[in-house]
């Protein structure tokens, strides 16, 4: 048994050392995304509650900058380590539902070879620590099924709370899983005394951020609606399942195999609930018109599942090599939508060939159209580029007049990108009006005689300054942002001072209470 034991853990080292490996090697292939710089300033900034997330992703990111720094190498440090734990719970599933070795290895190779755990495990976002706690959900309740000890209600609340200070959407979990409870005979450990402690423990580690949000007007509704007016309008209910394939394309049949023999077969009645909860979550994603990727936490434990089957029931080993073959080809062959392998140049003419072949979901943004390229890609470049330019326009002022300058970006990506790079240049912390910035922005700029304006547009500020100067900004032609130039507005009149007073306040009052 010791020996055994050993085999197992040394197993799960050797996964854990290729998957953090794998992203170790290619984590600064590309820049960060635009999300990263909205994470980063949250840490900088931090609260009980943001705009469009809860806190712990900042908080666990102001960690780990703290200790190894703020360089993208660093940063993505986060979702690597991460994607290393997950390998460790995936195994941890597979000897609770009686799997050994081969089991173990093809497990934890579906998990390293899934190219949506290879995207979300390279990016500085909510989403790797999401899926994550979805995973440890998974395991704390075949635990608690299997042992039938009512104590381990009290880990899965602190992993429902920790889930939901990072992100909203484990609550579509939860629901799934008590009512997979509910429909089954295991109802009755609902019962237990533990029940209720571990529901008022998570109603502890949630509270600071629900008071948060009621002090602030629930921001996450307003957030909710825009979703559903701007992005989630695009989600069709035929792209949402195809991405379920696509997404773990070449790991398909391990993933299938443990679904179908969690909700049908007789030796796998007591994880029964795992296929359950996929199957519920999947049609409450699909009636809330939730994007595709949200459900990539569900897939963790059925790879799991999956490779328990391969080892125990499919008789002829020549049909699992032959899956293992069809992985890695696959894979190979998809890599570079997984990965930022490819430069800029490489990527779109790879993104042309995979477009001339009918294939163009990987290249379907939210706007629900085709571009060249993925727009996680366009979202990785060009970033530093823009961060350099506004530190070059800034710098070409005075000292003086760098004390009286303001930075407006537009959106958090460039405001984000902005404040990354030139935070250490001595630049001010910018300003904007969309996301978290909001709640960063001065209430007057009374003493402003520079702004350096980060938009596109430019039409509706020149009558409110003397003088404007375009300068480049992000000239990229893969950036997503692509032709964002920056200007440089001088000596504004008194009425631009109230329009800012007038116009913050009524981005406030879309989710604030008013005093």
């Amino acid at each position: 048994m010791r020996k055994s034991n050993s085999e197992f853990w040394y197993l799960v080292l050797f996964f854990v050392l290729v998957k953090t490996s794998i992203h170790l090697l290619t984590n600064t292939n590309y820049e960060l995304h635009r999300d990263a710089f909205l994470y980063i300033a949250q840490g900088d900034h931090l609260s009980w509650g943001f705009l469009s997330v809860p806190p712990l992703t900042a908080f666990l990111g102001k960690i780990l900058r703290s200790v190894f720094g703020d360089s993208v190498f660093a940063i993505r440090l986060f979702p690597t380590i991460i994607g290393g734990a997950s390998i460790v719970f995936i195994n941890l599933i597979v000897r609770e539902m009686g799997g050994r070795k081969l089991a173990q290895i093809l497990a934890s190779m579906a998990f390293i070879f899934s190219p949506a755990f290879l995207r979300s495990n390279l990016l500085f976002q909510p989403v790797s620590l999401n899926q994550f706690l979805w995973l440890t959900a998974f395991y704390l309740i075949l635990l608690l099924l299997r042992s039938r000890d009512p104590r381990y209600w009290l880990l899965l609340a602190i992993n429902f709370g920790l889930g939901f200070l990072t992100k909203y959407s484990i609550v579509v979990f939860a629901v799934g899983f008590f009512i997979a409870l509910l429909i089954l005979p295991v109802r009755r450990l609902m019962l237990s005394r533990y029940f209720i402690y571990g529901l008022i423990i998570g109603i502890l580690i949630v509270l600071p951020n629900l008071i948060w949000q009621y002090q602030n007007s629930w921001p996450v509704v307003y957030h909710m609606d825009m979703l559903r007016q701007y992005h989630l309008v695009n989600v069709q209910l035929s792209d949402f399942l195809i991405a379920q394939l696509i997404m773990n394309l070449p790991v398909t049949f391990f993933w299938l195999a443990g679904l179908f023999f969690l909700l049908y077969h007789p030796a796998f009645r007591e994880y029964k609930i795992v296929g359950i909860i996929y199957v519920l979550v999947i049609l409450l994603l699909i009636f809330t018109r939730g994007k595709s990727y949200y459900t990539i936490g569900l897939y963790g434990a059925l790879f799991a599942a999956g490779g328990v089957v391969f080892e125990q029931y499919v008789r002829w080993k020549s049909l699992v090599y032959a899956n293992i073959l069809f992985m890695v080809l696959i894979t190979w062959l998809m890599l570079p939508f997984s990965l930022p392998v490819l430069g800029h140049e490489k990527m779109l003419a790879f993104c042309r060939k995979t477009i001339e072949r009918g294939i163009d979901m990987p290249m379907r943004w939210e706007d629900g159209e085709v571009h060249d390229l993925p727009q996680d890609y366009a979202d990785m470049i060009g970033w530093e580029e823009l961060g350099m330019n506004v530190i070059k326009v800034y710098e070409s002022l005075t000292p003086a007049d760098q004390k009286r300058c303001y930075i407006y970006g537009e959106n958090y990506g460039e405001a984000g990108a902005i404040r990354y790079y030139g935070i250490k240049r001595g630049l001010p912390e910018p300003i904007s009006f969309h996301g978290s910035f909001i709640f960063w922005s001065p209430e007057n700029i009374d003493d402003m005689e520079y702004l350096i304006y980060v938009n596109d547009e430019i039409r509706e500020l020149t009558p409110y300054f003397r003088e404007v100067i375009r300068y480049d900004g992000i000239t990229n032609p893969y950036s997503r942002e692509s032709g964002l130039p920056v200007w440089l507005c001088t000596h504004p009149n008194d009425d631009f001072k109230l329009l800012y007073k007038r116009r913050l306040q009524e981005e406030l009052d879309r989710f604030m209470k008013n005093p």
